[in-house]
């Protein structure tokens, strides 16, 4: 059985195994496929699996023995399901194995901009504490995060581990979401309206799926409607953002700063206005990176596989 990956790179750059998928079947690794080769290099296989690599209706039509897609994320919006349900072919996804790591890179946002160790070791090293007159000195007021509000938007299973950080930090914590069930075993958690989240959150933070109503839900009218101190942070979804009108806003400062592990292009065009507005930390999309995450995505991905081998899929998206 022939088992193609289309572009690996990203979940293993060679700290992660592909034994255990490697022994489904004959696997084949590309780093990444450019869109003109994808038919050519998934020709003839039964099994492929891709990370960002679309699978779209045509590109599927091209591959006959195709009777398997599994993706390397939780989105699957790179594979046309549609096409691929009618071709009886099953599509899998790999469900929460970043919680961790993406509700710890929310933190270190908010850790980064209430205290600013980054800026303080640069000014440190170079040489300003020593040539200073004091023990100590602050680049800016610094702040604590207990006592604070967070607004969680979206109170998935990520959204939930962010949750239980911040009430061990002692901050305050209100959600607005589709539904309150999820609030089971964190009864300080307070549902609110979104418009509420807006006005009352220090930090707001996004964690909703992409969908048509939360498609530039931070945009002119939501950021009028945040304190001027509030921290935007983005590790969900590019298309959250409205980037011209989150750049007009950092640069005013309608709002005090954003951390963004996502935009709208991945990678950004040079000239995204975030690349320059003022006090917006931005990262490379690495929420989910760390090497513990993409051992639990590698071992996700490989159960699924053997699951679906055995007749009895799981984490089947269409």
């Amino acid at each position: 059985m022939k088992i193609i990956v289309l572009d690996g790179y990203t979940l293993n750059p060679g700290d992660v195994s592909w034994d255990e998928i490697g022994r489904l079947g004959e696997l084949t690794v590309y780093d990444r496929t450019p869109q003109e080769e994808i038919a050519k290099r998934a020709s003839g296989a039964e099994i492929v699996l891709t990370n960002k690599t679309p699978l779209a209706a045509e590109t599927i039509a091209e591959l006959p023995e195709l009777a398997y897609i599994g993706v390397l994320a939780t989105g699957y919006n790179v594979v046309d399901t549609d096409a691929a349900a009618k071709r009886g072919i099953v599509v899998t996804n790999v469900p929460n194995y970043s919680n961790q790591s993406v509700a710890q890179l929310v933190f270190a946002f908010m850790l980064e901009h209430a205290s600013r160790v980054g800026a303080h070791s640069e000014a440190a090293r170079g040489g300003r504490w020593a040539a200073g007159p004091d023990f100590m000195f602050a680049l800016s007021p610094l702040h604590e995060l207990a006592g604070m509000t967070l607004g969680i938007l979206g109170y998935g299973s990520i959204g939930r581990q962010v949750a239980r950080i911040a009430l061990a930090f002692g901050m305050r914590v209100i959600v607005h979401s589709r539904t309150e069930k999820a609030a089971a075993g964190l009864e300080s958690v307070r549902f609110v309206s979104k418009e509420t989240l807006f006005r009352e959150a220090d930090v707001v933070s996004l964690h909703c799926p992409l969908t048509p109503d939360t498609q530039g839900i931070i945009n002119t009218d939501t950021i009028a409607l945040m304190k001027r101190e509030a921290l935007l942070v983005n590790t969900a979804r590019g298309g959250h953002v409205v980037e011209r009108d989150l750049a007009d806003a950092l640069n005013a400062g309608t709002i005090a700063a954003a951390g963004l592990d996502v935009l709208g292009a991945e990678p950004p065009a040079p000239d995204n206005p975030l690349l320059s507005a003022a006090n917006c930390m931005i990262t490379p999309h690495i929420g989910w990176a760390t090497v513990e995450a993409r051992r639990r995505l590698m071992a996700i991905a490989a159960g699924n596989l053997r699951a679906y081998l055995q007749g009895d899929a799981v984490n089947r998206v269409n």
